[in-house]
């Protein structure tokens, strides 16, 4: 999903108060918008504001680890250019991570699938987790039953772009919250979400008020990311969207 862009990504120095009590809010990567995305610091940063959820995306490692960053390489917040599933676990920790200015904090590491969890426990916000790439479903598996033993699957929603990820989902927890997430609406979109009981995670600028109605009607929740403007926020509240996933709105 989107982030802020460079300009912006230099000047927020606090989340943006939103203010519509029909949306449930999500904090975008952690609060990305004030620290580094993906990183305990922006994890712990969401979890002491208001949001009903912190959302990250999770990759497997080489040695079948699995570790919490979006791109497929370290490049744009490390020192160094490796691929994340081609990396193991702990050369992908040991890795000089780069703040928002630029400069290396040596506080910061690519944080663990547990310590993303445990972080979303201690302060109870909902835990969003983006399955990145393809994943195999034995592998869904081990990261369902690692949720479990942390014990924050009830409090855990699934979203992927890959349709079979949430499909091999499906098979282990029938009910579990998961969302497909998409681009645009496509023909069909609809009679997927409701065939595969998922709701549906959408880029905002695709969204529309008939579809919003239209979701609702069959059961399907709607999800948006990455809005960051406080006008199209409140445009998605009036619109009926029940998710918002930002970098800076709260």
């Amino acid at each position: 999903m989107e982030g802020v862009s460079a300009k912006e990504d230099m000047i927020m120095h606090d989340t943006v108060r939103l203010g519509e009590k029909n949306v449930r809010m999500i904090a975008h990567r952690g609060l990305s918008g004030l620290e580094l995305e993906n990183t305990a610091a922006a994890f712990v940063a969401a979890g002491n504001r208001s949001y009903w959820g912190i959302e990250t995306d999770v990759h497997r490692t080489l040695d079948g680890q699995f570790v919490v960053i979006h791109d497929d390489d370290t490049r744009r917040v490390t020192l160094c250019d490796l691929p994340v599933e081609g990396a193991e676990y702990e050369t992908l920790r040991q890795l000089s991570m780069k703040d928002r200015d630029g400069r290396v904090r040596r506080d910061l590491c690519i944080p663990s699938l547990e310590e993303y969890v445990r972080i979303c426990r201690k302060y109870e916000k909902y835990s969003v987790l983006e399955l990145k790439n393809r994943f195999e479903p034995e592998d869904i598996a081990r990261i369902v039953e690692l949720i479990r033993r942390e014990g924050w699957l009830e409090r855990t929603v699934f979203i992927s772009f890959e349709l079979e990820n949430l499909l091999d989902l499906r098979k282990l927890l029938p009910e579990q919250k998961a969302q497909y997430l998409v681009s645009r609406i496509d023909d069909g979109l609809l009679c997927v979400l409701k065939e595969n009981h998922l709701d549906l995670d959408i880029r905002y600028t695709a969204l529309t008020e008939d579809f919003v109605r239209e979701a609702h009607a069959a059961g399907v929740e709607i999800n948006v990311w990455t809005a960051d403007d406080p006008a199209d926020g409140h445009r998605l509240a009036a619109m009926g969207t029940d998710y918002i996933t930002s970098n800076i709105l709260e």
